[in-house]
């Protein structure tokens, strides 16, 4: 796990949409909403864990939908059953407590940047189809089609050859070939805060973001070496 800038709170994409400045320009954001949670509900210190961490809760959800060691671990810390759990490493948890409320107007202002995480819209998986030409998994072109044009009448989706199996004997390593696409972890940094509504409970930020409508954000305060993280 590696050191956050900062600690950072869990949130809800909503969608995008296109959010016009004083000036009249118009920008892409992404709004991200914010359901009941973002409450601490651990604090590790590197004197019992080895490591300064801060574990936040989000989204609330009945208590029939967490097991009971979750149950047990969050009565323990006196908060409310939540669905999502992550954890912030930070170079200080002095400042926070069991059960404190991470209010984002607190942590963020407009204009900061920040490190935005989720997970990519899964697209399962994906080759090479001849009927429309298309070759989405690693952008395979024309050169993915020569390969195939043998196996054009046997069949539409077969790869061909991907080696020769004399001299080296073997795929090389990092070959473009079919496979799963999306559904992984990915994170887009110093993208900028555009706007903060208190009153409706939402963040716009320049940009797009992984993740479909409805699925977990995480945000934290952008990681500059040198400026918030030391340079070791």
């Amino acid at each position: 796990m590696s050191t956050e800038a900062g600690v950072g709170v869990m949130g809800t994409k909503l969608g995008m949409m296109s959010y016009f400045e004083t000036d009249g320009t118009v920008v892409p954001v992404t709004v991200e909403g914010f359901r009941e949670g973002n409450i601490v509900t651990q604090v590790k210190t590197s004197a019992t864990d080895d490591y300064d961490v801060v574990q936040v809760g989000y989204r609330r959800v009945r208590d029939k939908k967490l097991t009971k060691p979750e149950l047990g671990h969050l009565g323990k810390a006196g908060v409310i059953p939540m669905r999502h759990l992550q954890e912030f490493k930070l170079q200080s948890v002095e400042e926070f407590e069991t059960g404190q409320k991470l209010s984002v107007e607190e942590i963020f202002k407009e204009g900061d940047l920040v490190d935005v995480s989720g997970t990519t819209i899964g697209k399962g998986f994906q080759g090479f189809f001849f009927e429309s030409f298309s070759f989405l998994y690693h952008n395979v072109g024309l050169i993915g089609l020569a390969i195939q044009i043998p196996y054009w009448w046997n069949s539409h989706t077969a790869l061909g050859s991907i080696g020769a199996g004399t001299t080296p004997g073997r795929v090389y390593k990092g070959k473009k070939i079919l496979g799963i696409m999306g559904g992984s972890k990915r994170k887009i940094r110093k993208l900028k805060i555009v706007k903060i509504d208190n009153e409706h409970r939402v963040v716009m930020i320049k940009g797009a973001v992984p993740s479909k409508p409805g699925n977990l954000l995480r945000i934290t305060p952008a990681k500059i070496v040198g400026k918030n993280i030391p340079k070791n």
